[in-house]
């Protein structure tokens, strides 16, 4: 539209009246038209000046974000309803803070409670902002969709845990039964078997029982929700600690740590525990397959809207068929451990709402990514978040 209006300025001295009358009126059909298209969408659109006065907002903007009265001309923040979504958009439009995504419950009179998500852009002309888009959308009915497969993922991976767990005891239990039976058998005959050798069976039974504690602490784990509390920190001090306190071990298992990491990271929303636990697990998958020593490789890269946080081993690998199983619960290709320890890694990683990729070569190593999003907007928005979490 604009390349018109500039061709028809151009023109203008050379037109006569009914050609500017002409004119005109295609620029208020094409006019009519782009409004007509906004009004007719689906998404809730809303744009402010500079002075956070509202210049347009189509229909749909009017359903997702309840007014008090027209908002045009006025500050947005001052005529919505919904105080919380008002201080949301005061604090953001303030400080020109470009906002993807962020999400709101709201209820409408005579209505079920639903969930609109907001996203902020400051519009930028000539090196300056001019104003801001606010784009609005109801996301209730995916938030549901969602919910409902996390319900189903959530009951198939209790189902394969609790079969897990079945197969895991039967050998400590079979084991116990066996060594019961050896002891009940050297009490009917007293003097003819040793009392170390009945101390050996009951310290079988005993290292039994520690096995099938350990397996029910780590079914536990895999199955109640975490208690994770993500702030605000930096990763490579994470990454650091843990290797310095596994340097030790490496050494004595002939392991050559190599350690690349970035200065420039931007801070990630992280639980130090439980990421350490998460690192921790890899790094002693990576050991295990690493039984005659090599090298591990750790490295931390940053992007402009990720950080990534890179393991990498010399072991044995994993055959391109087993990429897709190794963090399904109990899943394991050796013949000690319970199999959960990168089931929980998964769990660790998706609650920093970070991703985690694999390769791996048979006979060349294995390598880890895990790739955290930044908080974009988030850290703007702290003092907001801490008003009213």
């Amino acid at each position: 539209m604009s390349r018109f209006i500039q061709r028809a300025l151009e023109k203008l001295p050379k037109l006569d009246s009914t050609q500017v009358q002409i004119l005109l009126q295609e620029l208020v059909d094409e006019n009519d038209l782009y409004e007509s298209i906004l009004q007719s969408m689906t998404t809730g659109i809303l744009v402010t000046d500079e002075h956070h006065r509202v210049l347009f907002h189509n229909k749909a903007s009017e359903r997702f974000i309840s007014t008090i009265m027209d908002p045009t001309d006025k500050i947005i923040w001052s005529v919505l309803k919904d105080q919380d979504v008002a201080n949301f958009l005061k604090l953001s439009l303030e400080t020109n803070t470009t906002v993807p995504g962020k999400d709101f419950s709201l209820d409408a009179p005579g209505q079920n409670i639903r969930t609109i998500s907001l996203a902020v852009t400051p519009l930028v002309k000539n090196g300056s902002i001019r104003g801001s888009l606010i784009t609005s959308q109801d996301i209730t009915e995916r938030k549901n969709t969602q919910a409902r497969l996390r319900r189903a993922e959530n009951l198939a991976g209790l189902t394969t845990l609790a079969a897990g767990v079945a197969h895991e005891i039967k050998n400590p239990l079979g084991s116990m039964g066996i060594h019961i039976q050896l002891i009940q058998k050297s009490l009917k005959k007293p003097t003819e078997i040793p009392l170390d050798q009945i101390n050996h069976y009951l310290e079988v039974i005993n290292e039994e029982i520690n096995r099938l504690n350990g397996i029910v602490v780590d079914f536990l784990f895999a199955v109640r929700p975490m208690d994770t509390n993500l702030l605000l920190g930096h990763l490579n001090p994470v990454v650091k600690d843990l290797m310095d306190f596994l340097a030790p071990e490496l050494e004595q298992a002939g392991i050559n740590l190599e350690m690349d990491l970035d200065p420039s990271l931007s801070p990630i929303n992280l639980d130090e525990r439980f990421l350490k636990q998460a690192i921790l697990n890899i790094v002693k998958n990576s050991l295990q397959a690493m039984t005659g020593g090599g090298t591990l490789k750790i490295c931390t890269r940053g992007k402009r809207d990720e950080v990534r946080l890179i393991i990498q081993d010399s072991g044995v690998g994993i055959p391109e068929e087993n990429w897709d199983k190794i963090f399904e619960p109990y899943f394991t290709t050796k013949h000690f451990g319970s199999g959960l320890g990168l089931t929980l890694v998964f769990k660790i990683i998706k609650e920093h709402g970070a991703d985690i990729q694999l390769t791996s070569q048979v006979g060349s190593g294995t390598t880890m990514t895990i790739i955290f999003p930044l908080p974009q907007g988030e850290s703007a928005l702290l003092a907001f978040k801490g008003d009213h979490e």
